[in-house]
């Protein structure tokens, strides 16, 4: 268990968070803002295509050629109404304005370069290494890919809102970036949040979701109470949506804090990493290689990213 004492937060201080959160969208509805929290990704009517399920040529991605996506690619970032002048007026969606990181952990190309992954980088606590290859199921489907998946899912979900998003890769054909530069990448975009995507290699007995969490170590420590409530606020979407259960190993109550991961011990904005799943328990892994699975968990990433964006 790493150092730092998780402390929940009471249960009057969620039902708070969530009335104040439900008035916002009482308020956009009755603003005629298109505001749903409960779209599925497939009635998007700019939903992004079906993520890719290949690698192919290796390249190494650094911070600087990751840039943000086009949201007006996918969104206008605002919705509109016909008043009764029968003139349309146009209103912003409810995250527009608002920058959100997302980084799909590893990279499709890191089995193809070990001695650039396996570079030492200073995670702000010690040395670890630039990144790792991942986790994959006992099938071979690899951890790299459905981080990539989710992310894109998850991107297109957050642009129908309005938001501008950040990811710290655009392909699963690349090597990297480390974990140092991911962080860097959140940061630089100034991020009202951040959250990095995996899928655990846990025990095969094992099964679950679990939150990881920072702990205070000097970069990170303006944003620990933030990525708390970050954090429960992803937990409860995961859960209240039938997602996932809670991790049966990792954690207590599907929170982990963590201090010895680059990404969130260098993170200057509100950050978690989610463990979405257990690739080597056979019921997960089940799941993990669905697309329909996929876009759930993206759904439930991005209800608890807007939650806590909109009332933080």
């Amino acid at each position: 268990m790493p150092s730092g004492t998780h402390t929940a937060r009471s249960g009057n201080t969620q039902r708070r968070r969530r009335a104040v959160f439900a008035g916002l969208l009482v308020a956009g509805a009755v603003s005629g803002v298109a505001i749903g929290l409960s779209l599925s990704r497939s009635s998007h009517p700019d939903a992004a295509p079906e993520p890719s399920t290949g690698a192919s040529a290796t390249h190494h991605s650094t911070g600087s050629s990751t840039t943000s996506r086009d949201s007006s690619s996918t969104t206008s970032g605002h919705s509109s109404t016909t008043t009764a002048a029968g003139t349309a007026a146009s209103f912003p969606a409810i995250l527009d304005g608002k920058v959100i990181a997302i980084d799909p952990g590893h990279n499709g190309g890191n089995f193809e370069d070990p001695s650039f992954i396996n570079a030492p980088i200073w995670n702000g606590r010690e040395s670890e290494t630039c990144d790792t290859t991942g986790a994959e199921t006992d099938g071979g489907y690899t951890e790299a890919l459905f981080n990539f998946n989710v992310a894109q899912y998850l991107a297109a979900d957050l642009e129908a809102e309005g938001a501008k998003v950040v990811l710290t890769r655009t392909t699963n054909s690349g090597v990297g970036p480390c974990v140092t530069q991911r962080a860097a990448i959140g940061n630089n975009a100034h991020a009202n949040a951040a959250i990095s995507i995996h899928a655990d290699g846990g025990p095969s007995t094992g099964r679950g979701f679990a939150v990881l969490e920072p702990v205070a170590d000097g970069p990170n420590n303006a944003v620990i109470t933030q990525s708390t409530a970050l954090g429960a606020d992803i937990r409860s979407t995961l859960l209240s949506q039938g997602v996932e259960q809670v991790s049966t190993y990792d954690g207590v109550n599907g929170i982990q804090p963590r201090d010895d991961l680059a990404g969130l011990n260098l993170t200057t904005v509100p950050k978690v990493l989610v463990e979405c799943a257990n690739m080597r328990n056979a019921a997960d892994a089940a799941l993990i290689v669905s697309p329909t699975w996929q876009q759930s968990v993206a759904k439930a990433l991005a209800d608890g990213l807007t939650q806590f964006v909109m009332v933080g």
